[in-house]
């Protein structure tokens, strides 16, 4: 994220709201993965 925070308002805690960005995209990450792996399971009890 090329972001400055730098200029921003006081009241805003980037430092949280990264970490939580962070968090956001590595669960959607896992999600994503563990839906491939679903489908792929699901694959192999096809006939």
């Amino acid at each position: 994220m090329a972001i400055d925070p730098s200029g921003g308002h006081p009241a805003m805690d980037y430092p949280e709201h990264l970490r939580t960005y962070s968090g956001f995209i590595r669960a959607t990450i896992a999600m994503i993965v563990l839906v491939v792996l679903v489908l792929l399971f699901l694959l192999t009890l096809v006939p």
